[in-house]
């Protein structure tokens, strides 16, 4: 038995790395499709048990505690919530400054990076296709919105902005990529491996979507030393994870996050005149009052409720999950 790390997720079968050697293996089938219990399955970053087969995949039979994790609702009815990605310290939230952008979309994102364990830093693609004026209106709104998430302007073509990223990228450091389809995640990939290793797409300029390049999660491992588009070198060595596009996040279960990305909402509740003020008709409730002076947006309310649905919806769906696999255990 070895401990070893997922590299890649391709469908059913698992990429793993141990002691610089990559080899396959394949979830042990009475221990992740056939227990009685809820169990913890693999993604990428995750540290797993593997009883290693040299005849053949190798049976993993576990996964180890994680430090932290990026989880999305699965979209399946009757599924656990999906690990998108393990082990990691800093969630880049990427998105371009050429469509992609929209504070509602940014709050989700937050919301799941706070909870995730991981530290958010917020991503701008694109910077050279932008003029100045237009950077600095996004910036105003990023910083109303999350005043204490780093945020950089980057382009992967001239590279502007890469080289601030040097601490985050550096050895010992693992980042994870979130984003849409098309905003450039590929690209800043490729750009920190030093060569093609990802194919790349864009954002369709009639919808600002973008097409699938990335269709499965992966680790590289950057180099020591990067050279970037404008001659400069910066220092490597660490662990970056990129994802399939997502566009949207679907909260799981767990408020922390969703507390922690509105904590504005948070402070204006504690003021209502009680304590199980539901916000909508109770007299002296300080969100309607907020709402109706016009300082606390209404998109950013309505996106606030909706991140608070989502999650109770999750909730609701894995207690009905662990209800089923009891009354299996029970017929067993």
């Amino acid at each position: 038995m070895i401990i070893a790390t997922v590299t890649a997720v391709h469908r059913e079968r698992y990429e793993l790395c141990f002691e610089d050697e990559i080899f396959y293996g394949r979830l042990k089938a009475a221990v992740f499709y056939h227990s009685k219990e809820l169990v913890v399955f693999p993604t990428v970053g995750d540290r797993v048990e593997v009883a290693r087969s040299e005849a053949g995949d190798s049976a993993i039979v576990k996964v180890q505690e994680r430090k932290s994790v990026f989880m999305r609702m699965n979209a399946t009815q009757g599924m656990p919530d999906q690990a998108v990605a393990a082990n990691f310290d800093y969630v880049f939230i990427t998105m371009s400054l050429n469509g992609d952008f929209h504070p509602s979309k940014l709050e989700r994102y937050l919301a799941a990076a706070r909870r995730s364990g991981g530290i958010p830093v917020i991503l701008l693609t694109k910077a050279d296709l932008m003029e100045e004026w237009q950077r600095e209106e996004i910036l105003a709104q990023i910083a109303l919105l999350e005043p204490e998430a780093e945020t950089h302007c980057i382009s992967v073509y001239t590279g502007e902005g890469v080289s601030r990223l040097e601490k985050y990228v550096s050895e010992g450091n693992t980042i994870v990529l979130l984003g849409s389809s098309g905003v450039g995640k590929s690209s800043f990939v490729n750009v920190m491996l030093g060569e093609e290793q990802m194919r790349t797409g864009g954002i369709r300029e009639a919808d600002a979507q973008g097409r699938h390049t990335t269709t499965f999660k992966q680790m590289f491992t950057i180099p020591k030393h990067i050279t970037l588009p404008d001659g400069s070198v910066i220092k490597g060595g660490g662990k970056i994870i990129d994802t399939p596009g997502m566009r949207k996040v679907l909260m799981g279960e767990g408020t922390d996050g969703i507390e922690l990305a509105f904590e504005d909402i948070g402070r204006l509740a504690m003021q209502c005149r009680f304590s199980d003020c539901r916000h909508q008709t109770e007299p002296g409730c300080a969100i309607r009052k907020a709402l109706e002076d016009g300082s606390l947006e209404e998109r950013h309310w309505k996106n606030y409720l909706s991140l608070q649905r989502e999650e109770a919806y999750s909730r609701e769906r894995k207690k009905l999950l662990l209800k089923k696999m009891e009354k299996s255990k029970k017929r067993r």
